[in-house]
Parts: structure tokens; sequence; C-alpha cells
């Protein structure tokens, strides 16, 4: 059983939930990130996802450490799912456990945040006019030649 997975199937949020269920837990907080149907006004049809695999969960087992240096209790798991999906779908699960809600709750946050920051996942929006692929999820950074890793490659 992992903890930090990339999957192309649909997420179960409880899987994810009882990864981190332990009898010291006070608290479980589950973040659940789906596909809205608009982002700044456009409406969206559905997105994909890609992933360097291998490289994702890496850096989703560092953020699960960095968070176990902030909250030393904490127990973490992530799912994130790649490939099409539709409006509504589930496209990530955060559980997180703690002694203490609010320990749990900040944990949480932190690990969506360094998610959009550090981990190499990429999402092409697909609305009725056109698409666009998306780089680093903080600041809607879009790649011009609509292929992440030529960008990545070429600057």
């Amino acid at each position: 059983m992992k903890n930090y997975e990339i999957v192309s199937d649909p997420i179960c949020i409880e899987a994810v939930t009882k990864k981190v269920m332990c009898p010291t837990a006070g608290a479980v907080t589950t973040f659940i990130g789906t596909v809205r149907e608009f982002t700044k006004g456009k409406q969206t049809l559905y997105l994909i996802y890609e992933a360097y695999q291998e490289m994702a969960e890496k850096k989703l087992c560092q953020i699960g450490k960095e968070i176990q240096e902030k909250w030393s209790e904490a127990k973490v798991a992530i799912t994130h799912r790649i490939g099409r999906l539709e409006i509504g779908e589930i496209a990530v699960v955060i559980a997180v456990s703690t002694p203490h809600r609010k320990d749990a709750y900040l944990a949480n946050e932190y690990a969506i945040e360094r998610i959009k920051e550090i981990v190499p996942i990429w999402k092409k929006e697909h609305w009725k006019d056109g698409q666009i692929w998306i780089g680093d999820q903080r600041e809607q950074v879009a790649y011009p030649t609509g292929k992440p890793e030529e960008d990545l490659l070429h600057g």
C-alpha cells in the first residue's frame, strides 16, 4: 500500500483516507480536488493531466516528509490522477491525520500548495474554442508550444 501515488483510474477517497487512520489521530482532514467547469470565466469541457510519474511520486513523498518535519505526528497520503478527467471528477485526494485538528488542516493546506509548486504534473484545459497546457498551477503559466516538455527543455 503506497501512500504517494499517481494513478490513471478514478480515486477512492476512502482508500486514501484509510492510509492515515491510526489510534493517535484525533483529526483527519481530506482535501478533494475536482475538475471545475469554469476557470477565469472560460467554460472547461474536460482536462487531461500528464505527469513524469516516477519523479512525481518522489516529490509527493518529499512533501510527506516535509509535513512530518513540521508536524511530527502527522500521517499523510496523496493520490493524484492522470489522464482525461471530466467535469466533477476527482483529480487529487490528500489525507492527513494528526492528534489535533488545527495541525491536520495546516498540513493538508501545505500539501496542496507544495504539489502545485514542485510536482511535475501538467494539465491541458480543453474549451469549446481551444486548449492550453498549464504548467505552474500557482500562476497558471501556459506553455507556448503546447508541450510542457519542449518548453522546459528549450526555455
